[in-house]
């Protein structure tokens, strides 16, 4: 079996190409056809799935509810016209930065 590699902008691309020239049926027109409040929904609930998938022990459990969350959040993207570009900047732009929240004490009662 002949295994497809694909990065995060080859994806990203590919969402920006259905949204320009959908395809009828498929589930990336479906979220664009929806809208923002579906899409928003998606990355809400695909949210979710991973922080209870990485509660549990299944690797490829918590792989694929990664990869469902990276597509929703690259699908945002495209809905909200921002591109990867952007987001890899930012982070780049964080690169050696100390973080600005300080450390907090411990929570001992409710």
């Amino acid at each position: 079996m002949t295994e497809e590699k694909q990065d995060l902008d080859e994806l990203y691309q590919l969402i920006m190409d259905r949204k320009r020239n959908p395809i009828k049926g498929s589930y990336t027109d479906y979220l664009f056809t929806k809208g923002l409040d579906k899409i928003l929904k998606k990355v809400g609930e695909e949210s979710t799935e991973v922080v209870v998938a990485a509660k549990n022990e299944s690797d490829p459990a918590f792989i694929l509810e990664v990869a469902d969350l990276a597509y929703h959040v690259l699908v945002l993207l495209a809905e909200r016209g921002i591109t990867v570009d952007q987001i890899k900047k930012e982070l780049a732009g964080r690169e050696g930065k100390m973080s600005k929240t300080k450390e907090r004490d411990d929570i001992e009662r409710w």
